[in-house]
């Protein structure tokens, strides 16, 4: 019977001192939020090599920190965000083409596309709505000297005015025509 008390006792004194680590834990600090690390676009790879966090956001006065490169087909595609925000985003878009000036005129400017000079053999700005999960966006597409069709999307946020898109237009040219000097 002493053995029986003894295990218990000494179960008991287990069991109060653990309780008494858990209370001292509860003094600990929470652990720091996660932080971004700091990667340059171009880490990603593909066409995210023509992006960079700090041109981008010198030019069009957005902060972008992560980034994400895919090719499907004969086109190459990189996104940036903010890092947990879905939008705004930035995408850029090359794909080769046989397209020559006259037919990236009548062909792919899309309705609503207004030319653009000084970029490229040819080129487009274009102001969209918002839609869906998405806000305003601007879209500049622009045919290379070296037959590259590019398109430069931005879309912000859900619920920012339209406004905002034709402030951004100008500025999304610009970016456009550093990327042009830069291109593959």
């Amino acid at each position: 019977m002493r053995t029986r008390a003894r295990r218990f006792g000494a179960s008991l004194l287990l069991l109060l001192l653990a309780g008494c680590g858990t209370e001292a834990s509860a003094d600990t600090p929470p652990a720091p939020p996660p932080v971004a690390p700091d990667i340059p676009a171009a880490a990603a790879g593909g066409v995210c090599q023509l992006l960079d966090y700090v041109l981008i956001e010198r030019i069009v006065g957005v902060k972008f920190d992560i980034a994400a490169a895919q090719k499907v087909d004969k086109t190459y595609t990189c996104a940036v965000q903010s890092m947990g925000a879905p939008r705004p985003d930035l995408v850029l878009s090359v794909t080769v083409t046989q397209a020559d000036a006259e037919v990236f005129k009548e062909e792919l400017i899309p309705e609503g596309g207004a030319a653009v000079s000084g970029l490229g053999k040819a080129a487009y700005r274009q102001i969209r709505g918002a839609g869906g999960s998405a806000g305003p966006g601007v879209e500049v597409g622009w045919l290379t000297a070296d037959a590259r069709l590019i398109v430069l999307r931005y879309t912000s946020a859900p619920g920012d005015p339209k406004s905002a898109a034709d402030a951004l237009a100008p500025k999304l040219i610009a970016l456009a025509k550093e990327i042009n000097q830069t291109s593959v």
